[in-house]
């Protein structure tokens, strides 16, 4: 019987999790992939920690990059985190000599994987990452594998449970963002530190990784980035009122041969199949050639979610087969244009906070006609008790650049009372 030996780097919640789960079915995987799955080290920064899982003296490295110099290691799997420090390291050396690399870390990809990619070729060995997007979703293996006939033109969608069960929970019980922040990091759903959840960064970097899969090429940061920060109830009421959801999104596009990336809150219809997908769910859906739309959506996060992935890429080293990183070769992966959304047409949702007097609503459109964006519908609530209005106005098709400008020039007025937002529309 083949056998593979693994070093888990990194012993959190995951790594705990992973260590049980790969004891528990050790003979279940043996013999789906006839080769026995052996956890030959582990190493993890607090070795003294309660884990709930029984570590034998000789499997403790109190070095973790021993890991990458130890003859009898096939397979590390990297659980620390982050795209510099003891992650990077570890995932550079241990490729360099020659090991195989199962990896849940999305910054580290995204920043770092070309790079990463063309040592793990020279040396013929395995760089898997489904589990660094979208932790139970099997998009990486579907267009790596099962979408490969597809000729990709866009791929779309909710990368990030924490910010969906934030958006969605406002909507449902009819919360505040700091009380439902609040709550999702009492559940769990968000981390101490939520940032890279709320400002988008953290969906940029699973689009970046996604986007050089389905068009075949490098990894580039050409890519516009707005998180969740700023959206409140009263928007959240508005998009109801207009027949809209709001949900942060990330859309990957080819279009005449060049690629837009982007993430941003997006108001979309509410009949459409992401607008029904809540709480901590992901849903990745691909546009392609000759396969049509097909979507994809599970479990974003989370121990359990997270193993699933990470054991799919162990399974398929275990049967023995080198492969690409990013599916081509990086000598046949492409320089494709990667360009900004300034030049791009979007409609979008635009709101106003105004002291309430005559004339406001006036020069406000005139500006609007100055820039060429013109007004689709137009909203005007107001509260008479505070002697302010709320104007909201929903665009056609207008040039984002355009759309921009316009919010800067109304936001200079001195009748603004608050910040103004603009969020983009999608129809599709």
């Amino acid at each position: 019987m083949r056998k593979l030996n693994i070093a888990i780097i990194g012993l959190g919640n995951i790594g705990s999790y992973l260590f049980k789960f790969l004891n528990d079915n050790r003979k279940i995987l043996t013999e789906k992939n006839n080769c026995m799955p052996i956890i030959k080290y582990v190493s993890a920064k607090n070795k003294k920690r309660k884990r709930g899982i029984k570590i034998k003296k000789d499997q403790w490295l109190n070095n973790y990059l021993d890991a990458t110099k130890l003859g009898d290691v096939d397979l590390i799997v990297e659980l620390i985190g982050g795209a510099e420090g003891p992650a990077k390291k570890l995932v550079f050396n241990a490729l360099k000599n020659r090991k195989h690399v199962v990896t849940a870390n999305k910054a580290l990809i995204a920043k770092y994987g070309d790079q990463l990619a063309k040592i793990a070729e020279r040396n013929k060995v395995n760089l898997e990452f489904e589990a660094s997007v979208c932790g139970g979703v099997p998009i990486i293996r579907s267009l790596k594998e099962g979408l490969i006939a597809n000729k990709i033109s866009k791929i779309y969608g909710i990368f990030n449970g924490t910010s969906n069960y934030i958006l969605s929970t406002m909507d449902k019980k009819n919360k505040s963002f700091e009380e439902v922040l609040s709550d999702a990091k009492k559940f769990g759903y968000a981390e101490t530190d939520p940032s890279a959840d709320l400002n988008g960064n953290d969906v940029a970097s699973k689009l970046k990784i996604l986007s050089s899969l389905c068009f075949s090429s490098f990894l580039n940061n050409n890519i516009f980035v707005e998180g969740i920060n700023n959206i409140d109830k009263t928007d959240i009421d508005n998009s109801n009122k207009l027949g809209y959801k709001i949900k942060l999104l990330g859309f990957a596009e080819l279009i005449n041969n060049k690629i837009y990336q982007r993430v941003h809150p997006t108001l979309i219809k509410k009949e459409s199949y992401v607008a029904g997908v809540d709480g901590v769910l992901n849903a990745v859906i691909v546009n392609g050639k000759p396969v049509g739309k097909s979507i994809i959506q599970g479990e974003g996060a989370g121990a359990a979610a997270t193993t699933s992935a990470l054991v799919s890429d162990i399974s398929s080293i275990s049967r023995g087969n080198i492969k690409f990183p990013f599916s081509l070769s990086s000598k046949e992966r492409k320089k494709l244009i990667f360009k900004n959304i300034t030049g791009r047409f979007f409609s979008a949702y635009l709101r106003f906070e105004v002291t309430d007097k005559p004339g406001v609503l006036s020069n406000i459109t005139k500006i609007f006609s100055k820039n060429k964006v013109s007004i689709k519908r137009l909203l005007q609530n107001p509260n008479k008790n505070k002697k302010i209005s709320s104007i909201i106005i929903v665009t056609h098709n207008s040039i984002d650049k355009y759309l921009n400008k316009t919010l800067k020039e109304v936001s200079r007025k001195q009748f603004i009372k608050s910040k103004p937002k603009l969020i983009r529309i999608d129809e599709s």
